[in-house]
Protein backbone atom coordinates (compact mmCIF):
# COMPACT_ATOMS: atom_id res chain seq x y z
CA UNK A 1 0.00 0.00 0.00
CA UNK A 2 1.04 3.59 -0.46
CA UNK A 3 2.60 5.41 2.47
CA UNK A 4 0.08 8.20 1.96
CA UNK A 5 -2.33 8.42 4.88
CA UNK A 6 -5.73 6.76 4.69
CA UNK A 7 -8.40 9.26 5.83
CA UNK A 8 -11.43 8.07 7.71
CA UNK A 9 -14.41 8.37 5.40
CA UNK A 10 -17.66 6.68 4.58
CA UNK A 11 -18.90 5.79 1.12
CA UNK A 12 -22.28 7.31 0.22
CA UNK A 13 -24.14 3.99 0.15
CA UNK A 14 -24.55 2.60 3.66
CA UNK A 15 -24.69 -0.92 2.21
CA UNK A 16 -21.04 -0.70 1.20
CA UNK A 17 -18.20 -1.98 3.32
CA UNK A 18 -15.43 -0.11 5.11
CA UNK A 19 -12.02 -1.30 6.22
CA UNK A 20 -11.92 -1.30 10.02
CA UNK A 21 -8.68 -0.11 11.54
CA UNK A 22 -9.53 -1.93 14.77
CA UNK A 23 -9.94 -5.17 12.85
CA UNK A 24 -6.58 -4.60 11.15
CA UNK A 25 -4.99 -3.94 14.53
CA UNK A 26 -6.38 -7.24 15.85
CA UNK A 27 -4.20 -9.10 13.33
CA UNK A 28 -1.17 -8.16 15.41
CA UNK A 29 -2.37 -10.62 18.05
CA UNK A 30 -0.31 -13.15 16.09
CA UNK A 31 2.71 -11.60 17.86
CA UNK A 32 1.86 -12.65 21.46
CA UNK A 33 0.47 -15.96 20.19
CA UNK A 34 3.78 -16.89 18.51
CA UNK A 35 5.80 -15.65 21.48
CA UNK A 36 3.66 -17.72 23.85
CA UNK A 37 4.13 -20.85 21.72
CA UNK A 38 7.89 -20.25 21.67
CA UNK A 39 8.00 -19.89 25.46
CA UNK A 40 5.90 -23.02 25.97
CA UNK A 41 8.24 -24.92 23.68
CA UNK A 42 11.23 -23.81 25.74
CA UNK A 43 9.62 -24.40 29.12
CA UNK A 44 7.61 -27.57 28.64
CA UNK A 45 8.42 -29.22 25.31
CA UNK A 46 12.24 -29.09 25.53
CA UNK A 47 12.53 -27.42 22.12
CA UNK A 48 10.78 -30.25 20.26
CA UNK A 49 8.78 -27.77 18.20
CA UNK A 50 11.86 -25.79 17.15
CA UNK A 51 13.59 -28.95 15.94
CA UNK A 52 10.70 -29.88 13.66
CA UNK A 53 9.79 -26.49 12.23
CA UNK A 54 11.17 -25.50 8.80
CA UNK A 55 13.13 -22.30 8.31
CA UNK A 56 10.21 -20.63 6.55
CA UNK A 57 6.44 -20.99 6.30
CA UNK A 58 6.92 -21.18 2.51
CA UNK A 59 8.26 -24.72 2.99
CA UNK A 60 4.71 -25.76 3.78
CA UNK A 61 2.62 -25.83 0.62
CA UNK A 62 -0.50 -25.42 2.76
CA UNK A 63 0.91 -22.17 4.14
CA UNK A 64 1.66 -20.97 0.60
CA UNK A 65 -1.88 -21.78 -0.44
CA UNK A 66 -3.35 -19.91 2.54
CA UNK A 67 -0.95 -17.01 3.12
CA UNK A 68 1.94 -16.83 0.69
CA UNK A 69 0.66 -16.45 -2.83
CA UNK A 70 -3.14 -15.87 -2.72
CA UNK A 71 -3.00 -12.13 -2.01
CA UNK A 72 -0.52 -11.72 -4.89
CA UNK A 73 -2.87 -13.63 -7.20
CA UNK A 74 -5.80 -11.61 -5.86
CA UNK A 75 -4.11 -8.28 -6.62
CA UNK A 76 -3.39 -9.47 -10.18
CA UNK A 77 -7.02 -10.59 -10.62
CA UNK A 78 -8.29 -7.20 -9.42
CA UNK A 79 -6.08 -5.45 -11.95
CA UNK A 80 -6.62 -7.61 -15.05
CA UNK A 81 -10.30 -8.42 -14.53
CA UNK A 82 -11.27 -4.75 -14.54
CA UNK A 83 -10.58 -3.35 -17.99
CA UNK A 84 -10.78 0.25 -16.78
CA UNK A 85 -7.91 -0.43 -14.34
CA UNK A 86 -5.88 -2.27 -16.94
CA UNK A 87 -6.24 0.58 -19.43
CA UNK A 88 -5.41 3.14 -16.74
CA UNK A 89 -2.19 1.35 -15.73
CA UNK A 90 -1.34 -0.28 -19.06
CA UNK A 91 1.86 1.66 -19.71
CA UNK A 92 3.19 1.07 -16.21
CA UNK A 93 2.45 -2.67 -16.41
CA UNK A 94 4.18 -2.99 -19.79
CA UNK A 95 7.16 -0.95 -18.59
CA UNK A 96 7.63 -3.05 -15.47
CA UNK A 97 7.20 -6.33 -17.35
CA UNK A 98 9.95 -5.36 -19.79
CA UNK A 99 12.16 -4.13 -16.94
CA UNK A 100 11.76 -7.37 -14.98
CA UNK A 101 12.53 -9.39 -18.11
CA UNK A 102 15.68 -7.39 -18.85
CA UNK A 103 16.95 -7.21 -15.29
CA UNK A 104 16.33 -10.81 -14.26
CA UNK A 105 16.77 -12.28 -17.73
CA UNK A 106 19.77 -10.53 -19.26
CA UNK A 107 20.97 -9.11 -15.95
CA UNK A 108 21.23 -12.57 -14.40
CA UNK A 109 24.01 -13.35 -16.89
CA UNK A 110 26.20 -10.65 -15.34
CA UNK A 111 24.88 -10.01 -11.84
CA UNK A 112 25.82 -12.63 -9.20
CA UNK A 113 22.92 -14.73 -7.93
CA UNK A 114 23.42 -13.56 -4.35
CA UNK A 115 23.22 -9.91 -5.42
CA UNK A 116 19.91 -10.60 -7.22
CA UNK A 117 18.67 -12.45 -4.15
CA UNK A 118 19.52 -9.54 -1.85
CA UNK A 119 17.79 -7.07 -4.16
CA UNK A 120 14.59 -9.13 -4.16
CA UNK A 121 14.89 -9.69 -0.39
CA UNK A 122 15.16 -5.97 0.27
CA UNK A 123 12.24 -5.21 -2.05
CA UNK A 124 10.16 -7.87 -0.29
CA UNK A 125 10.83 -6.50 3.19
CA UNK A 126 10.31 -2.93 1.98
CA UNK A 127 6.96 -3.86 0.43
CA UNK A 128 5.73 -5.68 3.55
CA UNK A 129 6.66 -3.00 6.08
CA UNK A 130 5.82 -0.04 3.86
CA UNK A 131 2.24 -1.30 3.68
CA UNK A 132 1.90 -1.53 7.46
CA UNK A 133 3.49 1.86 8.10
CA UNK A 134 1.44 3.37 5.28
CA UNK A 135 -1.79 2.26 6.90
CA UNK A 136 -0.61 3.44 10.32
CA UNK A 137 0.33 6.86 8.97
CA UNK A 138 -3.27 7.99 8.67
CA UNK A 139 -4.01 6.83 12.23
CA UNK A 140 -0.86 7.99 14.00
CA UNK A 141 -0.69 11.39 12.26
CA UNK A 142 3.07 11.53 12.71
CA UNK A 143 5.04 14.28 10.99
CA UNK A 144 6.55 13.12 7.70
CA UNK A 145 10.06 12.83 9.15
CA UNK A 146 8.79 10.64 12.01
CA UNK A 147 6.85 8.37 9.68
CA UNK A 148 9.80 7.84 7.35
CA UNK A 149 12.25 7.44 10.22
CA UNK A 150 10.29 4.58 11.75
CA UNK A 151 9.54 3.01 8.39
CA UNK A 152 13.18 2.94 7.24
CA UNK A 153 14.49 1.74 10.60
CA UNK A 154 11.93 -1.09 10.38
CA UNK A 155 12.85 -1.93 6.79
CA UNK A 156 16.61 -2.04 7.42
CA UNK A 157 16.21 -4.10 10.59
CA UNK A 158 13.76 -6.40 8.82
CA UNK A 159 16.11 -6.82 5.87
CA UNK A 160 18.99 -8.04 8.05
CA UNK A 161 16.62 -10.39 9.92
CA UNK A 162 15.44 -11.78 6.57
CA UNK A 163 19.00 -12.28 5.34
CA UNK A 164 20.05 -13.87 8.63
CA UNK A 165 17.24 -16.40 8.32
CA UNK A 166 17.26 -17.29 4.63
CA UNK A 167 21.04 -17.20 4.09
CA UNK A 168 21.75 -18.90 7.40
CA UNK A 169 23.29 -22.01 5.82
CA UNK A 170 25.40 -20.14 3.25
CA UNK A 171 27.18 -17.68 5.58
CA UNK A 172 29.94 -18.36 8.09
CA UNK A 173 29.62 -17.79 11.84
CA UNK A 174 31.34 -14.39 11.78
CA UNK A 175 29.09 -13.08 9.00
CA UNK A 176 25.98 -14.30 10.80
CA UNK A 177 27.18 -12.67 14.02
CA UNK A 178 27.63 -9.34 12.25
CA UNK A 179 24.18 -9.60 10.66
CA UNK A 180 22.63 -10.27 14.04
CA UNK A 181 24.50 -7.35 15.62
CA UNK A 182 23.42 -4.95 12.87
CA UNK A 183 19.81 -6.10 13.13
CA UNK A 184 19.95 -5.63 16.91
CA UNK A 185 21.33 -2.11 16.49
CA UNK A 186 18.54 -1.06 14.14
CA UNK A 187 15.92 -2.70 16.37
CA UNK A 188 17.24 -0.69 19.32
CA UNK A 189 17.16 2.47 17.20
CA UNK A 190 13.59 1.64 16.17
CA UNK A 191 12.45 1.33 19.80
CA UNK A 192 14.19 4.58 20.72
CA UNK A 193 12.73 6.34 17.68
CA UNK A 194 9.22 5.08 18.46
CA UNK A 195 9.52 6.21 22.10
CA UNK A 196 10.43 9.68 20.85
CA UNK A 197 7.85 9.84 18.03
CA UNK A 198 4.88 8.57 20.02
CA UNK A 199 4.41 12.06 21.50
CA UNK A 200 3.21 13.13 18.06
CA UNK A 201 0.57 10.40 17.78
CA UNK A 202 -2.86 12.03 17.71
CA UNK A 203 -4.68 9.40 19.81
CA UNK A 204 -4.08 6.44 22.10
CA UNK A 205 -5.30 4.21 19.29
CA UNK A 206 -2.65 5.73 17.04
CA UNK A 207 0.02 4.93 19.62
CA UNK A 208 -1.21 1.33 19.74
CA UNK A 209 -0.84 1.05 15.97
CA UNK A 210 2.61 2.70 16.09
CA UNK A 211 3.90 0.26 18.70
CA UNK A 212 2.26 -2.71 16.99
CA UNK A 213 4.38 -2.04 13.91
CA UNK A 214 7.46 -1.71 16.10
CA UNK A 215 6.74 -5.02 17.86
CA UNK A 216 6.17 -6.63 14.47
CA UNK A 217 9.88 -6.16 13.79
CA UNK A 218 11.13 -6.63 17.36
CA UNK A 219 9.25 -9.91 17.79
CA UNK A 220 10.66 -11.19 14.48
CA UNK A 221 14.15 -10.30 15.67
CA UNK A 222 13.64 -12.09 19.00
CA UNK A 223 12.27 -15.22 17.30
CA UNK A 224 15.16 -15.08 14.81
CA UNK A 225 17.72 -14.92 17.62
CA UNK A 226 15.96 -17.82 19.35
CA UNK A 227 16.15 -19.73 16.02
CA UNK A 228 12.38 -20.01 15.63
CA UNK A 229 12.71 -18.98 12.02
CA UNK A 230 9.27 -20.21 11.04
CA UNK A 231 7.54 -17.87 13.51
CA UNK A 232 9.94 -15.01 12.74
CA UNK A 233 8.70 -15.04 9.14
CA UNK A 234 5.12 -16.03 9.92
CA UNK A 235 4.42 -12.96 12.08
CA UNK A 236 4.95 -10.20 9.48
CA UNK A 237 3.67 -12.28 6.57
CA UNK A 238 0.37 -13.16 8.19
CA UNK A 239 -0.26 -9.54 9.20
CA UNK A 240 0.73 -8.20 5.79
CA UNK A 241 -1.06 -10.76 3.62
CA UNK A 242 -4.30 -10.73 5.60
CA UNK A 243 -4.35 -6.93 5.71
CA UNK A 244 -4.00 -6.81 1.92
CA UNK A 245 -6.84 -9.29 1.53
CA UNK A 246 -9.19 -7.07 3.54
CA UNK A 247 -8.52 -4.29 1.04
CA UNK A 248 -9.08 -6.45 -2.04
CA UNK A 249 -12.30 -8.10 -0.83
CA UNK A 250 -13.72 -4.79 0.43
CA UNK A 251 -12.87 -3.11 -2.86
CA UNK A 252 -14.48 -5.81 -4.97
CA UNK A 253 -17.62 -5.91 -2.83
CA UNK A 254 -18.09 -2.16 -3.10
CA UNK A 255 -17.39 -2.11 -6.84
CA UNK A 256 -19.52 -5.07 -7.90
CA UNK A 257 -22.20 -5.90 -5.33
CA UNK A 258 -24.91 -3.71 -6.88
CA UNK A 259 -24.02 -4.02 -10.56
CA UNK A 260 -21.23 -6.45 -11.58
CA UNK A 261 -18.87 -4.65 -13.91
CA UNK A 262 -16.71 -7.46 -15.25
CA UNK A 263 -17.05 -11.02 -16.52
CA UNK A 264 -15.89 -12.56 -13.25
CA UNK A 265 -18.63 -11.01 -11.13
CA UNK A 266 -21.24 -11.29 -13.85
CA UNK A 267 -20.72 -15.05 -13.79
CA UNK A 268 -20.74 -15.03 -9.99
CA UNK A 269 -24.11 -13.28 -10.06
CA UNK A 270 -25.39 -15.78 -12.63
CA UNK A 271 -24.56 -18.69 -10.29
CA UNK A 272 -25.67 -16.78 -7.17
CA UNK A 273 -22.23 -16.79 -5.59
CA UNK A 274 -21.76 -14.29 -2.72
CA UNK A 275 -19.60 -11.39 -3.86
CA UNK A 276 -17.21 -11.51 -0.85
CA UNK A 277 -16.32 -15.17 -1.59
CA UNK A 278 -15.47 -14.78 -5.28
CA UNK A 279 -11.97 -13.29 -5.05
CA UNK A 280 -10.77 -15.47 -2.13
CA UNK A 281 -12.13 -18.66 -3.73
CA UNK A 282 -10.59 -17.89 -7.11
CA UNK A 283 -7.20 -16.81 -5.74
CA UNK A 284 -6.95 -19.83 -3.40
CA UNK A 285 -7.91 -22.16 -6.24
CA UNK A 286 -5.41 -20.63 -8.68
CA UNK A 287 -2.70 -20.70 -6.01
CA UNK A 288 -3.30 -24.39 -5.35
CA UNK A 289 -3.17 -25.26 -9.07
CA UNK A 290 -0.04 -23.20 -9.70
CA UNK A 291 1.84 -24.33 -6.58
CA UNK A 292 0.89 -28.01 -6.73
CA UNK A 293 0.71 -28.71 -10.47
CA UNK A 294 2.03 -25.67 -12.36
CA UNK A 295 5.60 -26.86 -12.90
CA UNK A 296 4.44 -30.35 -13.85
CA UNK A 297 1.96 -29.03 -16.43
CA UNK A 298 4.58 -26.77 -18.03
CA UNK A 299 7.11 -29.60 -18.18
CA UNK A 300 4.61 -31.91 -19.90
CA UNK A 301 3.91 -29.23 -22.52
CA UNK A 302 7.55 -28.28 -23.13
CA UNK A 303 8.60 -31.94 -23.29
CA UNK A 304 5.81 -32.72 -25.74
CA UNK A 305 6.47 -29.85 -28.14
CA UNK A 306 10.15 -28.96 -27.61
CA UNK A 307 11.72 -31.97 -25.90
CA UNK A 308 13.06 -29.84 -23.03
CA UNK A 309 12.27 -29.47 -19.35
CA UNK A 310 12.07 -26.07 -17.66
CA UNK A 311 12.63 -26.28 -13.92
CA UNK A 312 10.30 -24.27 -11.68
CA UNK A 313 8.85 -22.33 -14.61
CA UNK A 314 5.70 -21.58 -12.63
CA UNK A 315 6.64 -21.67 -8.92
CA UNK A 316 9.77 -19.58 -9.49
CA UNK A 317 9.28 -17.91 -12.87
CA UNK A 318 5.61 -17.02 -13.22
CA UNK A 319 4.77 -16.61 -9.54
CA UNK A 320 8.05 -14.72 -9.08
CA UNK A 321 7.03 -12.34 -11.86
CA UNK A 322 3.59 -11.84 -10.28
CA UNK A 323 5.24 -11.16 -6.93
CA UNK A 324 7.56 -8.50 -8.33
CA UNK A 325 4.72 -6.94 -10.28
CA UNK A 326 2.65 -6.97 -7.11
CA UNK A 327 5.39 -5.09 -5.22
CA UNK A 328 5.44 -2.51 -8.00
CA UNK A 329 1.72 -1.97 -8.57
CA UNK A 330 0.92 -1.80 -4.86
CA UNK A 331 3.10 1.31 -4.65
CA UNK A 332 0.54 3.32 -6.63
CA UNK A 333 -2.79 1.48 -6.96
CA UNK A 334 -4.04 2.63 -3.53
CA UNK A 335 -3.00 6.28 -3.73
CA UNK A 336 -5.60 9.01 -3.43
CA UNK A 337 -5.70 9.59 -7.20
CA UNK A 338 -6.12 5.88 -8.02
CA UNK A 339 -9.43 4.56 -9.39
CA UNK A 340 -9.19 1.82 -6.75
CA UNK A 341 -9.78 4.37 -3.98
CA UNK A 342 -13.29 5.17 -5.20
CA UNK A 343 -14.37 1.86 -3.70
CA UNK A 344 -12.56 1.94 -0.36
CA UNK A 345 -13.56 3.65 2.87
CA UNK A 346 -12.18 3.40 6.39
CA UNK A 347 -13.50 3.47 9.92
CA UNK A 348 -12.21 2.98 13.42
Amino acid sequence: MSTQSFPLNELPNSNKWSVSFRWLLSLYLIIPICLLIQLLDNWFWQGALAENLPTSPSHYILFQILFGTPHIIASAVVLVSNQDYLRFYQQKVIFMTVLIGIFFGIGSLFIPYRALYLIVAFWTVFHVLKQQHGIARGICQLPAWGHYLLMWLSVIAGFFIYVGIFLNKTLDAEQLDWIQRIAAGFCAALVYGAAYCQRYAATSFGKCFLWSNVFLVISSFYLYVQQYYFFAILVPRLVHDTTAYFFYVTHDYNKHHQSPQNFLYQQAQRFHLPIPLVLPALSFFLTFILQAYGDQIVNVITNLFFGVEIRKAVTLGFIGYLGLMHYYTESFTWRHDSPYRKFIAFKN
